[in-house]
């Protein structure tokens, strides 16, 4: 198998996309059948932390456990990567010593030197640019409740960070639509986010108007990790960026609501909306474990016929 890498969503291609999204659904099927599955029996998964996990780690780890083989938690403050070891170096060594890495840290360039001197397969589990494992994710969630995504229409309401950058290539690789509205100074950077143009992507002023006849309204917390330092200062810049039941009932009829959590209510999100009929936050955050299974599965084994 030619080596690939998952370091931002666009790294797949759509076909590759639709496999892992029917893949998913025939893991998590086995998964709620009690069926064992290990395709993965004696192979090892990596995980390099610099930044802090719940959900990512636990998805990885039982992830890799119930495939059949076995995941390393290492943290950079506990290993010599925390100590000035370069990139590069232990690229070279942890790559010889297992079959698949995924790193969650804070610039994208470190994960990218890191794949560029691995033998074998990296994901980002997340950086400052992008968080492409949640929204493969996501996107399972909504085909799961309403079908295909193509064509739709995704909201995006609040910091325009890694999650919405994801959420803007997808759309581009996948066909929908994405509308966006921050505050003003926090506005998508399309560099940044690794747009090739804006024909699936609309800035709006206005949040109301962001979610329009969208058929999912979408937000993170004001203040992503390692932002800390700005939060009475995003507190106050985004208070009118709060997703509530006003937003929601512009929004299609059947609209679904998601959060990557961890979530704050009161602030980017009302508790009528992330704890009502619409949201499907609890499902999102468990199709995580199963999409990245999938994920594994495809970057170590390729495509499978059953």
């Amino acid at each position: 198998m030619t080596l690939k890498h998952f370091l931002q969503f666009r790294d797949l291609a759509h076909d590759e996309l639709a496999y892992l999204f029917e893949r998913t659904a025939v893991i998590k099927d086995r998964f709620k059948r009690y069926e064992p599955y290990h395709p993965l029996a004696d192979r090892t998964l990596v995980m390099i932390f610099e930044k802090a996990s719940t959900r990512t780690r636990l998805s990885f780890e039982a992830g890799m456990h119930q495939l059949g083989g076995a995941a390393i938690y290492l943290n950079t403050r506990d290993s010599q990567l925390g100590r000035g070891e370069p990139v590069e170096d232990a690229a070279q060594v942890i790559s010889r010593m297992c079959d698949l890495v995924m790193i969650r840290t804070f610039e994208q360039d470190i994960i990218e030197r890191f794949a560029a001197n691995s033998r074998v397969p990296v994901i980002n589990g997340l950086t400052n640019e992008y968080h492409p494992c949640q929204i493969l994710a996501d996107i399972f969630t909504f085909i799961e409740h309403r079908g295909s995504i193509a064509g739709k229409t995704v909201t995006w309401i609040g910091d325009s960070n890694n999650v919405c950058n994801t959420w803007l290539q997808a759309a581009e690789v996948l066909g929908f639509n994405v509308h966006v509205s921050t505050p003003p100074g926090y506005e998508v950077e399309p560099e940044r986010a690794g747009l090739f143009g804006t024909a699936h992507f609309e800035q709006f002023a206005d949040p109301i108007d962001a979610c329009r006849g969208a058929h999912l309204v979408t937000t993170d917390v004001w203040t992503s990790m390692g932002f800390e330092a700005e939060n009475a200062e995003r507190a106050k810049a985004f208070a009118n960026w709060r997703v509530d039941a006003d937003m929601m009932k512009v929004a299609a009829p059947d609209a679904l609501f998601m959060h990557c959590l961890p979530a704050h209510r009161g602030e980017e999100v009302t508790a009528e909306v992330i704890d009502g009929p619409q949201s499907v936050v609890w499902d999102e955050a468990e199709n995580r474990l199963h999409a990245q299974k999938a994920l594994m599965e495809y970057l170590l084994l390729g495509r499978l016929a059953s």
